[in-house]
C-alpha cells in the first residue's frame, strides 16, 4: 500500500515569518508606473494594461482532495495532516471553515455537526464543479485572473496537480477569466532542470487557451521562492538566474515570487540575489506573515512599498505586490478594515497590479472564498473562529466582494479612498461599524504591534 499523504508541516507563512522582520486615475495608461518613474527620478515606463498589468490577480492553490473524490492522490489532501483519516478537531489542517453551500457535492468529515446542525463536510477541488463555482465568484465578483499554484510536480501529488491544471483552463475559459501558471519551488531539489522539463512537456500546453493570461504579448509565468533566506528554499543565485533568462528565452514574460526584503536583501532575503531580482518582468514581495493590522500596513507602505516601486522603475520593472485578508484565526481582519487599508496604500502608491494571498487558502486563514460567517456554520468542536469573531456580522461572500472594490479602486472606476466602502453584510441595514470609519484612525488604535522584521 502507498503511504498516506502528509501534508506539509510547514507553510509560507511559518517558515518565512522566522525571518521576516488624490482620485485614481480614469484610465490605465495614466496609472501606476508614471508616478513611481516620477518618483525615481527616471524616465522609465511600465507595460501597458494587460492581464496583470492594471489587474488584480489571486493565487489559487487548488490543493484539496476529499476521499472518494476520484483525485489520484486519493486522500484528504491539505485538509489534514493525516490525510489518510478524515479531518477531526484532532486532525485538523486549516484556520478557518468553509462555506460550502455553493457545492454540489462535499465529503462529510469526522468533525462534529455544525452550529445549525448540518453535517460537517467539506469541498474538493478536484471536483470540476467546486473549480466552475471557484471561477463564477471570480467573474461574478471582478477578479480578473488567477495564479495557478504549481509545487513540484514530479512525485505522487503529480498526477493530481496535472489535472487540476487542466480544470482550472476549462473554468477560466467558460467563466471568462485569466490564467496563469506559479511554480513554487520550495523543497524541489532539482527544480534548475525539472521545472524546464515540466514547462516544456505539460504546462506550456495551456498557453493555448484564450484564458491563459498574457502581458506585452507574452504568455505569463510566474517563479516563487527565488532567494528566500531558509533551507526550503537553498538555491544559489546562478540557479535562480539560468531559469529566469531561459523562460525569458522562451517568449514568457517571467513575474518572481520574491522575498519581502528583495531590495535591500537582508531580511528574509539572501544576499547576492540583485541580479536574479532584476532580470524579471515583475516583481511580486511576499507579505504573509509580516504585517497583520493596520499600522504595519502604513508602515510596510513607507519602508517597502514607496522604495520597491523606485526600484522597478529605474529598471523597467512592473510591481505587483500583495494585499491580503488576515488571518482569521489571529483576528487580524477588523471586518475588512486591514484588507482595505493595504488596498488604498497599494493604490496610492501606483502599483502596476495586485496579487490577492490568496483566494482559496484556508490552510492559513487567509482565504478569500466564501467562509463560515457565524458560529452557526461552523463545527461546534472545531475551535475555529468565524467572519464574524470581532462582533461585526459579515457575509461568506465579504471578501470577494471587498476584493471586488478594490480592483475597481485599483482600475479608476471608484475614487481613491481610505474609507472602506463595502458593508460587510448585504440587504436590510449596514452593521454599526460598516464603511463609516476613518482607516487612518483604526491604523493609530492598532500601532501596537510592529511589522516583523529581521
Amino acid at each position: 500500500m502507498p503511504k498516506p499523504h502528509r501534508a506539509p508541516t510547514w507553510t509560507r507563512r511559518s517558515v518565512l515569518g522566522m525571518t521576516a522582520g488624490g482620485t485614481a486615475a480614469a484610465a490605465l495608461g495614466a496609472f501606476g508606473v508614471a508616478r513611481a518613474a516620477s518618483a525615481a527620478g527616471t524616465d522609465a515606463t511600465a507595460s501597458g494594461p494587460g492581464d496583470v498589468v492594471g489587474k488584480v490577480t489571486a493565487g489559487y492553490q487548488g490543493w484539496f482532495a476529499c476521499k472518494g473524490d476520484g483525485a489520484p492522490i486519493d486522500a484528504w489532501w491539505h485538509w489534514a495532516p493525516n490525510s489518510a483519516q478524515a479531518p477531526s478537531p484532532a486532525n485538523n489542517g486549516i484556520k478557518a471553515w468553509p462555506d460550502v453551500r455553493d457545492y454540489a457535492t462535499t465529503y462529510p468529515t469526522a468533525f462534529g455537526a455544525l452550529g445549525n446542525g448540518r453535517t460537517a463536510s467539506l469541498f474538493s477541488s478536484y471536483d470540476q464543479q467546486t473549480v466552475d463555482t471557484h471561477f463564477r465568484w471570480m467573474q461574478q465578483y471582478g477578479i480578473d485572473t488567477a495564479a495557478l499554484q504549481r509545487f513540484d510536480p514530479t512525485g505522487g501529488e503529480g498526477p493530481t496537480r496535472d489535472e487540476m491544471a487542466r480544470k482550472v483552463r476549462g473554468a477560466a475559459e467558460t467563466h471568462g477569466r485569466k490564467f496563469y501558471i506559479m511554480y513554487d519551488v520550495s523543497d524541489w531539489t532539482n527544480m534548475r532542470s525539472e521545472i524546464k522539463s515540466d514547462w516544456t512537456s505539460k504546462m506550456s500546453a495551456h498557453t493555448a487557451s484564450s484564458a491563459y493570461a498574457r502581458q506585452n504579448g507574452k504568455p505569463v509565468v510566474c517563479v516563487w521562492g527565488f532567494g528566500f533566506d531558509d533551507a526550503h528554499h537553498a538555491f544559489g543565485a546562478d540557479a535562480c538566474l539560468d531559469v529566469v533568462n531561459w523562460f525569458k528565452n522562451e517568449g514568457c514574460y517571467v513575474i518572481g515570487g520574491v522575498p519581502t526584503w528583495w531590495r535591500t536583501g537582508t531580511g528574509d532575503s539572501r544576499s547576492g540575489f540583485s541580479d536574479v531580482y532584476h532580470a524579471l518582468d515583475m516583481i511580486s514581495p511576499w507579505l504573509v506573515g509580516r504585517i497583520g493590522t493596520v499600522a504595519d500596513a502604513d508602515d510596510f507602505h513607507t519602508r517597502a512599498t514607496v522604495p520597491d516601486l523606485a526600484d522597478c522603475a529605474a529598471h523597467g520593472i512592473d510591481y505587483q505586490p500583495c494585499v491580503l485578508p488576515g488571518d482569521v484565526s489571529a483576528r487580524q481582519r477588523v471586518h475588512g478594515d486591514f484588507m482595505w487599508r493595504q488596498f488604498y496604500n497599494m493604490v496610492r502608491a501606483g502599483v502596476q497590479g495586485i496579487y490577492i494571498s490568496m483566494y482559496d487558502e484556508y490552510n492559513e486563514g487567509n482565504q478569500i472564498a466564501k467562509t463560515a460567517e457565524s458560529k452557526d456554520w461552523l463545527p461546534t468542536d472545531s475551535g475555529l473562529l468565524a467572519l464574524d469573531e470581532d462582533g461585526t456580522a459579515c457575509s461568506s461572500d465579504y471578501y470577494l466582494r471587498l476584493t471586488g472594490d478594490g480592483g475597481r479602486m485599483l482600475r479608476g472606476d471608484l475614487a481613491l479612498t481610505a474609507t472602506r466602502p463595502t458593508r460587510p453584510t448585504v440587504g436590510g441595514l449596514p452593521t454599526a461599524t460598516a464603511g463609516t470609519r476613518s482607516l487612518a484612525a483604526r491604523g493609530q488604535r492598532q500601532g501596537r504591534d510592529s511589522l516583523r522584521r529581521r
